[in-house]
Protein backbone atom coordinates (compact mmCIF):
# COMPACT_ATOMS: atom_id res chain seq x y z
CA UNK A 1 0.00 0.00 0.00
CA UNK A 2 1.48 3.49 -0.75
CA UNK A 3 0.33 5.16 2.92
CA UNK A 4 0.40 3.68 6.04
CA UNK A 5 -2.88 3.65 7.95
CA UNK A 6 -5.28 2.53 10.02
CA UNK A 7 -8.63 1.32 9.97
CA UNK A 8 -12.11 1.03 11.84
CA UNK A 9 -13.70 -2.11 9.90
CA UNK A 10 -17.52 -1.58 9.67
CA UNK A 11 -19.32 -2.78 12.55
CA UNK A 12 -22.21 -3.03 9.82
CA UNK A 13 -21.42 -5.42 7.16
CA UNK A 14 -23.27 -4.80 3.80
CA UNK A 15 -22.38 -6.33 -0.27
CA UNK A 16 -20.25 -3.40 -0.48
CA UNK A 17 -19.60 -0.77 2.28
CA UNK A 18 -18.63 2.70 2.22
CA UNK A 19 -15.65 4.54 3.01
CA UNK A 20 -14.92 7.72 5.63
CA UNK A 21 -10.75 8.34 4.20
CA UNK A 22 -9.21 10.88 7.23
CA UNK A 23 -6.37 13.08 5.57
CA UNK A 24 -4.91 14.75 9.13
CA UNK A 25 -3.15 17.69 8.91
CA UNK A 26 0.14 19.49 8.96
CA UNK A 27 2.87 17.87 11.66
CA UNK A 28 -0.04 15.53 12.85
CA UNK A 29 -0.49 11.63 12.13
CA UNK A 30 -2.85 8.87 11.20
CA UNK A 31 -4.01 8.43 15.01
CA UNK A 32 -5.72 12.25 15.13
CA UNK A 33 -8.18 11.81 13.39
CA UNK A 34 -8.90 8.34 13.60
CA UNK A 35 -10.10 9.11 17.60
CA UNK A 36 -13.03 10.27 15.61
CA UNK A 37 -13.92 7.07 14.67
CA UNK A 38 -16.25 5.37 17.44
CA UNK A 39 -18.38 7.93 16.79
CA UNK A 40 -19.04 7.92 13.12
CA UNK A 41 -22.08 5.68 11.32
CA UNK A 42 -21.07 1.49 12.05
CA UNK A 43 -21.74 0.92 8.14
CA UNK A 44 -18.47 2.75 7.38
CA UNK A 45 -14.69 1.89 6.61
CA UNK A 46 -13.27 4.27 8.89
CA UNK A 47 -9.39 4.50 7.01
CA UNK A 48 -6.88 7.20 8.41
CA UNK A 49 -4.04 7.87 6.11
CA UNK A 50 -0.47 8.95 7.20
CA UNK A 51 1.35 11.77 5.30
CA UNK A 52 4.02 10.50 3.29
CA UNK A 53 6.62 13.46 4.20
CA UNK A 54 8.11 12.56 7.34
CA UNK A 55 8.76 15.68 10.04
CA UNK A 56 10.27 13.63 12.34
CA UNK A 57 8.67 13.07 15.62
CA UNK A 58 5.65 11.30 14.29
CA UNK A 59 4.82 14.10 12.34
CA UNK A 60 3.74 13.98 8.79
CA UNK A 61 3.00 16.56 6.07
CA UNK A 62 1.27 15.91 2.97
CA UNK A 63 3.40 18.53 1.52
CA UNK A 64 6.27 21.38 3.11
CA UNK A 65 5.62 24.36 3.98
CA UNK A 66 8.47 26.94 3.78
CA UNK A 67 9.44 30.65 5.01
CA UNK A 68 11.08 32.98 3.12
CA UNK A 69 13.69 35.75 4.54
CA UNK A 70 10.81 37.90 5.86
CA UNK A 71 9.25 34.68 7.47
CA UNK A 72 6.66 34.71 4.40
CA UNK A 73 4.82 30.66 4.35
CA UNK A 74 4.47 29.11 1.09
CA UNK A 75 3.48 25.74 0.01
CA UNK A 76 5.11 23.12 -1.54
CA UNK A 77 2.69 22.94 -4.35
CA UNK A 78 4.88 20.37 -6.17
CA UNK A 79 4.59 18.07 -3.27
CA UNK A 80 1.14 18.91 -2.95
CA UNK A 81 -0.03 17.50 -6.50
CA UNK A 82 2.21 14.50 -5.71
CA UNK A 83 0.37 13.71 -2.55
CA UNK A 84 -2.96 14.69 -4.26
CA UNK A 85 -2.17 11.69 -7.06
CA UNK A 86 -1.16 9.55 -4.47
CA UNK A 87 -4.42 9.61 -2.41
CA UNK A 88 -6.11 9.08 -5.40
CA UNK A 89 -4.17 6.07 -5.90
CA UNK A 90 -4.60 5.28 -3.03
CA UNK A 91 -8.48 5.11 -2.56
CA UNK A 92 -7.96 2.49 -5.61
CA UNK A 93 -5.51 0.36 -3.77
CA UNK A 94 -8.37 0.55 -0.86
CA UNK A 95 -11.43 -0.23 -3.17
CA UNK A 96 -9.60 -3.16 -4.45
CA UNK A 97 -8.36 -4.43 -1.17
CA UNK A 98 -10.99 -4.29 1.09
CA UNK A 99 -15.42 -4.37 -0.40
CA UNK A 100 -15.76 -0.64 -0.52
CA UNK A 101 -18.29 0.63 -2.14
CA UNK A 102 -16.24 2.69 -4.71
CA UNK A 103 -19.30 4.91 -5.30
CA UNK A 104 -19.46 5.98 -1.80
CA UNK A 105 -16.25 7.19 -1.07
CA UNK A 106 -16.04 10.13 1.73
CA UNK A 107 -12.80 12.44 2.26
CA UNK A 108 -13.07 13.83 5.56
CA UNK A 109 -10.07 15.86 5.77
CA UNK A 110 -8.68 19.06 8.50
CA UNK A 111 -6.43 21.67 7.96
CA UNK A 112 -3.50 20.76 5.16
CA UNK A 113 -5.61 17.73 4.89
CA UNK A 114 -8.68 19.51 4.21
CA UNK A 115 -6.77 21.28 1.44
CA UNK A 116 -5.43 18.22 -0.40
CA UNK A 117 -9.25 16.72 0.20
CA UNK A 118 -10.73 19.54 -2.33
CA UNK A 119 -8.00 18.99 -4.29
CA UNK A 120 -8.07 15.57 -4.67
CA UNK A 121 -12.15 15.97 -5.29
CA UNK A 122 -12.33 18.29 -8.30
CA UNK A 123 -9.22 16.12 -9.79
CA UNK A 124 -11.10 12.75 -9.50
CA UNK A 125 -14.98 13.85 -8.61
CA UNK A 126 -15.39 10.20 -10.53
CA UNK A 127 -13.73 8.62 -6.90
CA UNK A 128 -15.22 11.24 -4.38
CA UNK A 129 -19.02 11.11 -3.29
CA UNK A 130 -18.75 13.48 -0.45
CA UNK A 131 -16.00 15.74 1.41
CA UNK A 132 -15.75 16.88 4.89
CA UNK A 133 -13.25 20.06 5.25
CA UNK A 134 -12.64 21.23 8.37
CA UNK A 135 -9.96 24.18 8.95
CA UNK A 136 -8.64 24.62 5.17
CA UNK A 137 -9.29 26.25 2.04
CA UNK A 138 -9.48 25.54 -1.67
CA UNK A 139 -6.29 26.17 -3.09
CA UNK A 140 -6.81 25.90 -6.96
CA UNK A 141 -3.33 25.78 -7.72
CA UNK A 142 -2.74 22.42 -6.50
CA UNK A 143 -6.10 21.10 -8.59
CA UNK A 144 -5.21 19.16 -11.73
CA UNK A 145 -4.93 21.43 -14.28
CA UNK A 146 -8.19 20.12 -16.92
CA UNK A 147 -10.24 19.89 -13.63
CA UNK A 148 -12.75 22.19 -15.57
CA UNK A 149 -13.68 19.37 -17.80
CA UNK A 150 -14.97 17.12 -14.99
CA UNK A 151 -18.29 16.34 -13.69
CA UNK A 152 -18.21 17.74 -10.50
CA UNK A 153 -22.31 17.20 -10.01
CA UNK A 154 -22.38 14.13 -8.14
CA UNK A 155 -20.26 16.28 -4.94
CA UNK A 156 -21.37 17.20 -1.95
CA UNK A 157 -19.23 18.99 0.57
CA UNK A 158 -19.17 20.24 3.97
CA UNK A 159 -17.02 23.13 5.03
CA UNK A 160 -16.01 24.44 8.42
CA UNK A 161 -13.72 27.06 10.12
CA UNK A 162 -13.61 28.51 13.13
CA UNK A 163 -13.87 32.59 13.34
CA UNK A 164 -10.52 32.99 15.61
CA UNK A 165 -8.97 30.88 13.27
CA UNK A 166 -4.70 31.66 13.80
CA UNK A 167 -3.45 29.44 11.17
CA UNK A 168 -5.66 29.48 8.35
CA UNK A 169 -7.71 32.98 8.41
CA UNK A 170 -11.25 32.44 7.93
CA UNK A 171 -11.19 34.72 5.82
CA UNK A 172 -9.61 32.30 3.13
CA UNK A 173 -12.23 29.55 3.92
CA UNK A 174 -14.97 32.12 3.38
CA UNK A 175 -14.11 32.60 -0.42
CA UNK A 176 -14.58 28.72 -0.70
CA UNK A 177 -18.15 27.88 -1.20
CA UNK A 178 -18.69 30.99 -3.88
CA UNK A 179 -16.14 29.30 -5.26
CA UNK A 180 -17.50 26.02 -5.62
CA UNK A 181 -20.70 27.08 -6.13
CA UNK A 182 -19.99 28.21 -9.42
CA UNK A 183 -18.34 25.05 -10.50
CA UNK A 184 -21.77 23.66 -9.45
CA UNK A 185 -20.88 21.56 -6.34
CA UNK A 186 -23.09 21.23 -3.58
CA UNK A 187 -21.38 22.46 -0.46
CA UNK A 188 -22.83 22.99 3.48
CA UNK A 189 -20.60 26.10 5.38
CA UNK A 190 -20.56 26.37 8.63
CA UNK A 191 -18.60 28.86 11.26
CA UNK A 192 -17.84 27.98 15.01
CA UNK A 193 -16.36 30.58 17.76
CA UNK A 194 -13.57 28.73 17.96
CA UNK A 195 -9.69 28.20 17.10
CA UNK A 196 -7.85 26.00 14.62
CA UNK A 197 -9.34 22.96 15.96
CA UNK A 198 -12.87 20.98 15.88
CA UNK A 199 -15.56 22.47 17.98
CA UNK A 200 -17.98 19.31 19.45
CA UNK A 201 -21.19 21.00 17.62
CA UNK A 202 -19.19 20.85 14.54
CA UNK A 203 -18.52 17.57 14.74
CA UNK A 204 -22.22 17.18 15.44
CA UNK A 205 -22.98 19.17 12.43
CA UNK A 206 -20.28 17.19 10.22
CA UNK A 207 -22.11 13.70 11.62
CA UNK A 208 -25.84 14.56 10.46
CA UNK A 209 -24.60 15.79 7.54
CA UNK A 210 -23.05 12.57 6.92
CA UNK A 211 -26.05 10.78 7.92
CA UNK A 212 -28.15 12.95 5.78
CA UNK A 213 -30.60 14.65 8.04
Amino acid sequence: MSLEYKIREPKVILDKNPLILMLHGYGSNEADLFSFAPELPDEYYIISARAPYDLQYGSYAWYAINFDADQNKFSDNDQARISRDTIAGFIDELTSKYPIDSNDVTLFGFSQGSILSYAVALSYPEKINKVVAMSGYLNLEIVAEDYLKNDLSQLKIFASHGTVDQVIPVDWARKTPGTLEKLGVEITYKEYPVGHGVAPQNFYDLKNWLIGE
